[in-house]
């Protein structure tokens, strides 16, 4: 008796919270759809507070460490303690954290009366190989080396330039194989008085560190405009690129102001067998999604402030793990164990090609704090032989809310409904509701 007892209350105070959500988040995550579902997926978190800007930057990029480089647009000649590198692991919290969840629930027994109520790339790697070019041959080019640093498994040079052509002639000498159409793009971060991060393996230091991947790096500087270059990363890219953004604010949620932002289909009730086939799910999920805006928008996949959550999809990250992010306004030497305070997460989702995105994204803060969470759901169906009046009403309605499943699903994915309807051993119409006594339906006395 106690043991009904205790779960009709877990049961009434999950619901309690719910607060005109179609269900609360009192059911158990058991699955999440991460970066790891995607190719060609780049990850940047950007840490913003009024002009000071903290990137961290890292790429899926998989080949020889020699072959990899980076060009990154920047406001300003950047500080050696302006760099940094940081561990993977803390992306990857913060993917496991906000990634989009499939939730599971279990329907109660009717009988029992518990009624079950409805109450968010870094620019693409450019290929590397040995030479280079002296600092006098960059002054005859309209090229000056800002500054040089080594920062952990990486070389990094700074660099300002008066012309995109000269710009262009230097990379390409110094080892930098830079795709047609480069100078373009090159030649109008120029016109906004921009300098050009570059950095490539250190394939010695690589060694010494021991690493076999290739960390995040990180840049902090000040700057008035809230953007993310995209342009210079679509130049040589063979097809359209995944990019995921977190952007850790203090204000609120972030959307992008010359792009629409749009949220994620969310809480919508699926069918069992997705269970045991949630990345496929998602993955058709997000292309379909992707072809009804045409390709022209930005999806939020989650909002949430992180002082809390409810029930937590990862562990919350820490206020030391946070500050190695770029959290500078927390102050002080936060403690590790203590979660973060007053720090919002929007995690944005792009698929994108220079056809459909022309622009860098630009983004603005908003004062919007309400919580979204991209999450799927699953319900399990009562299956005990109890008869009381709900019991046969429960029986009844479950055909249409498998119906509705199927029909919520093709239009989630584009998968065929008739094949969803299979799948579910969906029967036809005419035959009475599971578990009922067929002559049930015959008449209706």
């Amino acid at each position: 008796m106690f043991r009904h007892l205790f779960r009709a209350a877990l049961t009434l105070a999950c619901l309690a919270i719910a607060t005109g959500r179609a269900y609360s988040f009192c059911g158990f995550y058991v699955a999440k759809a991460d970066t790891k579902l995607f190719n060609q997926a780049s990850q940047v978190v950007l840490v913003r507070d009024a002009d000071r800007t903290v990137l961290t930057m890292a790429n899926d990029f998989k080949g020889n460490p020699k072959e990899f480089a980076v060009v990154i647009p920047v406001p300003t000649v950047l500080q050696r303690g302006q760099i940094h590198v940081a561990e993977k692991a803390l992306i990857d919290h913060l993917d496991a954290y906000s990634a989009p969840r499939l939730v599971e629930y279990s329907d109660p027994n009717p009988c029992e009366r518990v009624m079950y109520d409805k109450a968010l790339p870094v620019p693409s790697a450019m290929a590397v190989r040995e030479g280079g070019a002296n600092e006098s041959r960059a002054r005859s080019l309209g090229v000056t080396i800002e500054a040089t640093y080594t920062v952990g498994e990486y070389d990094i040079v700074i660099l300002s330039a008066k012309q995109s052509d000269g710009l262009e002639t230097w990379l390409v000498e110094s080892g930098y194989r830079i795709p047609s159409g480069a100078s373009r793009v090159l030649g109008s971060y120029l016109r906004q008085g921009m300098k050009f991060f570059v950095a490539k393996v250190n394939l010695r230091e690589q060694s010494k560190l021991g690493f076999s991947y290739l960390r995040p790096l990180q840049i902090a500087f000040t700057t008035p405009k809230f953007m993310l270059p995209i342009r210079l990363g679509m130049v040589n890219s063979d097809g359209p690129q995944e990019l995921f953004i977190y952007t850790l604010t203090r204000k609120g949620r972030v959307e992008t102001t010359n792009y629409r932002t749009v949220k994620l289909p969310s809480d919508v009730e699926v069918p069992e067998f997705v269970k045991g086939e949630f990345a496929g799910f998602y993955r058709s999920m997000f292309k379909r999604q992707v072809a009804k805006q045409d390709m022209s928008t930005l999806f939020l996949e989650y909002a949430w402030d992180m002082a809390w959550c409810d029930p937590c999809a990862a562990d919350p990250l820490t206020g030391e793990e946070l500050r190695q992010l770029g959290v500078f306004w927390q102050g002080g030497t936060p403690d590790s164990r203590s979660g973060a305070q007053n720090v919002f997460l929007s995690r944005l989702h792009v698929r994108y090609d220079a056809a459909h995105f022309p622009e860098d994204l630009v983004f603005q803060q908003t004062a919007d704090r309400e919580n979204f969470q991209g999450r799927y759901i699953l319900r399990h169906p009562w299956k005990g032989g109890d008869r009381c009046p709900e019991a046969s009403a429960y029986r009844r309605e479950l055909r249409q809310r498998f119906e509705k499943q199927a029909q919520s699903l093709s239009g989630l994915t584009g998968w065929d409904l008739n094949k969803i309807r299979r799948r579910m051993n969906l029967r036809a119409s005419t035959e009475p509701a599971s578990g009922e006594a067929w002559w049930k339906s015959l008449w209706n006395d």
